[in-house]
């Protein structure tokens, strides 16, 4: 019986060791299918099931399998393209902020510019990459568009971190209030970089407004569609080709609507830009070049004119050579020069001795002199919003120091090219469909005033008719100009300490940092 009990118990234990060498087979086979990693204890007490319900394998390469496989692929695949372009992203802004960091010296030399000059050059520099030369009314490419959004953002994110003290309330845990100091993003920033992301928005937005019109193409000028008496200034813009009859009404009120946004946003541009230029201070270099007095700097005959008795601004533009952007640009660079020596005369006042600004010539007449030709500044700049640089700005962006000053100054400074060239092309539409119709004059709204053939009147806001109820009934505005007692009146009124922003239609720039 002893004997037959043993037999028994090592048959026994010869099948359970061939079931668990079977099983693990089975899980090892298992486990590679389905790449997981199981207890060794869980064999053993998976045999009771097993014994129930075999274990079935399935082949990865059949079933149900390949499907969740290929949308597994097609996920990693998006995720390695992501990633992909991310790190390309990454070296992309590595190598921007090298070259700000360098002062856009490679050699590392310390050579470079300061941050705030390689700051506005990079803002530049991916504008005109980005836009070049808007050549027709149309919606941006798409991959443009999300590059310019991308590095933009990136050279903004520096405005983050420039930060000014605050004070500020902390309870404690008394209950008791403690007056503390904590940072906050720069007033001038926080209030003018979402003012400037918006123009920016209302201008890519206003292009692509254009995605659907219909009414009018462009043709190159060798087609023989195009305009020979087309003026040759223009050669490389295409030429606008408007149907027989012209626009239809429907879309030239579209087109004149988006005029009038774009002329919104070029004024807006204009004052942010103008204030922080306003802002920043005159470098000692350009100071030292200038001359000893204001007349050697305006010339005999243009000092003349601005030193008369009754002084009419339009006269005296009309007086002067427009022919030329040349020309244009040298007469601000002499009435820039001659308001800084005026001021700087105005400041050293009191120095009666060593004067190296010292004249003869009274305080008072000196600051009207100053406010004629600020006067004459401010007319020239919004008759001819693109021409170029003066002298004194280009001075002030060169020895600038403040970053947040050359962000602001180089964001609105394209935003103002940028809208400035899409107003230039809507008025190619415009011309065209004048030309067509043979209108004499444009179609506009009455109450609408074009940036480039505003008068004195519309910036400074004078009233001809309230000033000649003052004096009797008028007969006409020109009556009232050639009336020497209302030409004594505007002289006055040209003295007036007017702010450049309270010119500019309403739109003004934020309060100024102190």
């Amino acid at each position: 019986m002893v004997r037959a009990s043993e037999e028994e118990q090592e048959s026994y234990r010869s099948r359970l060791f061939n079931f668990k060498w079977r099983n693990n087979e089975n899980n090892n086979a298992t486990r590679h299918a389905k790449s997981l990693s199981v207890e060794t204890g869980l064999d053993e007490a998976a045999t009771g099931s097993n014994e129930a319900e075999p274990l079935t394998i399935i082949h990865p390469s059949k079933g149900p399998p390949l499907l969740r496989s290929a949308a597994d692929e097609a996920a990693l695949a998006a995720a390695l393209a992501r990633e992909k372009q991310l790190l390309a992203d990454m070296e992309q802004m590595k190598e921007r902020f090298s070259k700000l960091l360098l002062g856009e010296d490679n050699s590392g030399g310390g050579k470079g510019v300061s941050s705030a000059l390689a700051l506005s050059n990079a803002i530049t520099n991916i504008a005109a990459s980005v836009f070049g030369e808007q050549r027709r009314l149309e919606p941006m490419p798409a991959e443009r568009r999300a590059r310019w959004r991308k590095e933009i953002d990136w050279l903004l994110s520096v405005t983050d971190y420039v930060v000014e003290f605050a004070p500020s309330q902390q309870k404690n845990k008394d209950g008791t209030n403690m007056e503390i100091m904590t940072t906050r993003q720069r007033t001038d920033l926080h209030m003018n970089i979402p003012a400037l992301r918006k123009l920016d928005a209302m201008l890519i937005d206003c292009l692509e407004n254009f995605k659907d019109q219909s009414e009018f193409t462009y043709v190159s000028k060798d087609s023989p569609d195009s305009d020979s008496k087309r003026n040759d200034e223009k050669w490389w813009i295409p030429t606008v080709k408007v149907p027989p009859d012209g626009l239809s009404e429907a879309a030239r009120s579209f087109v004149q609507y988006q005029k009038d946004c774009v002329n919104q946003v070029l004024k807006a541009a204009m004052a942010i830009n103008a204030q922080v230029l306003f802002e920043m201070e005159i470098p000692e270099s350009y100071i030292d070049s200038l001359p000893k007095n204001g007349r050697a700097s305006l010339g005999d005959q243009v000092y003349k004119n601005i030193t008369v008795d009754f002084f009419d601004p339009d006269q005296f533009l009309n007086s002067m050579d427009m022919s030329s952007e040349h020309k244009i640009v040298d007469l601000k660079n002499r009435i820039e020069a001659s308001i800084v020596i005026w001021k700087r005369k105005m400041v050293y006042k009191d120095s009666k001795s060593s004067a190296p600004w010292a004249s003869g010539v009274s305080l008072e007449k000196r600051e009207v002199f100053e406010e004629r030709a600020e006067t004459i500044l401010l007319i020239l700049k919004h008759r001819y919003p693109g021409i170029s640089q003066s002298s004194l700005d280009i001075s002030k962006i060169q020895f600038n120091k403040d970053v947040g000053q050359a962000v602001l100054e180089s964001y609105s400074r394209i935003l103002e090219s940028l809208a400035y060239t899409v107003l230039s092309r809507i008025d190619d539409v415009l011309e065209a469909d004048r030309a067509v119709n043979k209108r004499s004059t444009p179609i506009e709204s009455e109450d609408e005033t074009l940036v480039g053939s505003m008068t004195l009147s519309d910036f400074m806001g004078w009233d001809f008719d309230q000033a000649g109820q003052g004096n009797g009934d008028l007969e006409s505005k020109k009556d009232v100009s050639d009336d020497p007692l209302v030409k004594e009146k505007l002289s006055v009124v040209t003295t007036k300490k007017t702010s450049y922003l309270e010119t500019l239609g309403g739109v003004k720039s934020p309060t100024a940092r102190h």
